[in-house]
C-alpha cells in the first residue's frame, strides 16, 4: 500500500518456509536488498509469530509457515540522522542519559533509530536491550532514565507510577512571570487526568523569564500545557506558544531526576548544571 512521501506498506503471510524475511520481501516491495536491510535495521520491519509481533532486524532469519511479515517503509523516516545523546551514567540494570532536541523517546513502526533506546541499545557496553520507561517530549531535552531489563523497566515504571521520583525542569518562557506570582500551582486536568506543576519564578531579563518546575504528575506536554495556559508559553513552542519553524528550539530542559536506586537501595540524584535552558537563549 503506497501512501504519503512514497511510504510502502506490506503485510505478508508465509504460507510455506520460504527462506529469509530479506527474499520474501525483496519479491514484493520492489526495493533492493540492501534498502531491505537497512530498513531492518532501523526498525521497520516487523514480524509476527502467533500471538508475538516484534521488530525484526536479522536480515537471515529463518521464517516458518503461519509467520507474517511486515514492512513499513518510509523514505523520509529511514534517512533521519539521530541527534546523539550524552550517557550520564550507567549503572548496569539502567542507563541515564542527557537527551538532545530532536532525538525520540519512542519509535513507532517506520522505524526506531532515531530514539534513545536504541542509541542505547547500539553504544552501551556491554550491549544489552533497552527498555522505555518515561517519556521526553522529542522537542525537549535533558535526563531520561532507560532500563536494561524488563524487570528493571517494572520497577522504574513502579516508581514514576508511585510519584515517588521527583523531576524537575527549567524553561525559558515569554512574559514577565514576577508580575503573576514568585510561585504558582498549575492543577488544570489534562486529557481527563488529574496534572499538577509547581512553577517557581528564577529570574527576568529581556521580557522573558527563566522558571523552575517541579512536576507531581507525568501528563503528555504537560509542562507545556500548563505554562501556555498560565499565559507564559515556552520559548521555541511551536505547538503551544506562537514560535515558528525558523525559530529557536524549544526552551525546556528536564534537569533533575532523584529517586530510590532499586539496584543499589539508596537515593540517588541526577542532574544537569550546565543544561542550556540555564543560559540565555
Amino acid at each position: 500500500m503506497n501512501g504519503p512521501a512514497n511510504r510502502i506498506e506490506k503485510h505478508i503471510v508465509v504460507e510455506s518456509p520460504a527462506g529469509n524475511a530479506v527474499d520474501l520481501l525483496y519479491d514484493v516491495s520492489g526495493l533492493s536488498k540492501g534498502q531491505l536491510k537497512a530498513a531492518m535495521t532501523k526498525g521497520a520491519v516487523w514480524l509476527t509469530r502467533g500471538k508475538n509481533t516484534q521488530r525484526l532486524r536479522r536480515a537471515k532469519r529463518e521464517l516458518r509457515t503461519g509467520d507474517e511479515i511486515h514492512l513499513y517503509y518510509d523514505p523520509e523516516v529511514l534517512a533521519e540522522i539521530p541527534a546523539e545523546p550524552k550517557l550520564v551514567a550507567d549503572v548496569g540494570g539502567y542507563s541515564v542519559w542527557n537527551k538532545p532536541y530532536g532525538l525520540r523517546s519512542q519509535g513507532s513502526k517506520w522505524g526506531d533509530h532515531c530514539t534513545v533506546t536504541r542509541w542505547a541499545e547500539r553504544h552501551l557496553l556491554p550491549e544489552r536491550p533497552a527498555f522505555v520507561v518515561h517519556r521526553l517530549d522529542r522537542a525537549a531535552n535533558g535526563l531520561i532514565l532507560v532500563a536494561h531489563s524488563k524487570s528493571m523497566a517494572a520497577a522504574l515504571s513502579s516508581l514514576f507510577q508511585d510519584r515517588n521520583i521527583e523531576k524537575r525542569y527549567r524553561a525559558w518562557v515569554s512574559g514577565d512571570f514576577s508580575r503573576q506570582s514568585s510561585r504558582l500551582r498549575a492543577d488544570t486536568p489534562i486529557d481527563g487526568k488529574q496534572a499538577i506543576s509547581e512553577i517557581t519564578f528564577v529570574r527576568q531579563e529581556n521580557g522573558r523569564s527563566l522558571v523552575d518546575v517541579r512536576i507531581e504528575t507525568g501528563r503528555k506536554h504537560q509542562v507545556r500545557r500548563h505554562l501556555a495556559e498560565s499565559g507564559f508559553p515556552i520559548i521555541g513552542d511551536r505547538l503551544y506558544g506562537a514560535a515558528a519553524n525558523n525559530d529557536v528550539d524549544l526552551q525546556l530542559t528536564a534537569y533533575l531526576l532523584a529517586f530510590q536506586c532499586p539496584v543499589a537501595g539508596e537515593p540517588v540524584e541526577y542532574r544537569l548544571d550546565d543544561a542550556p535552558a540555564f543560559e540565555g537563549v
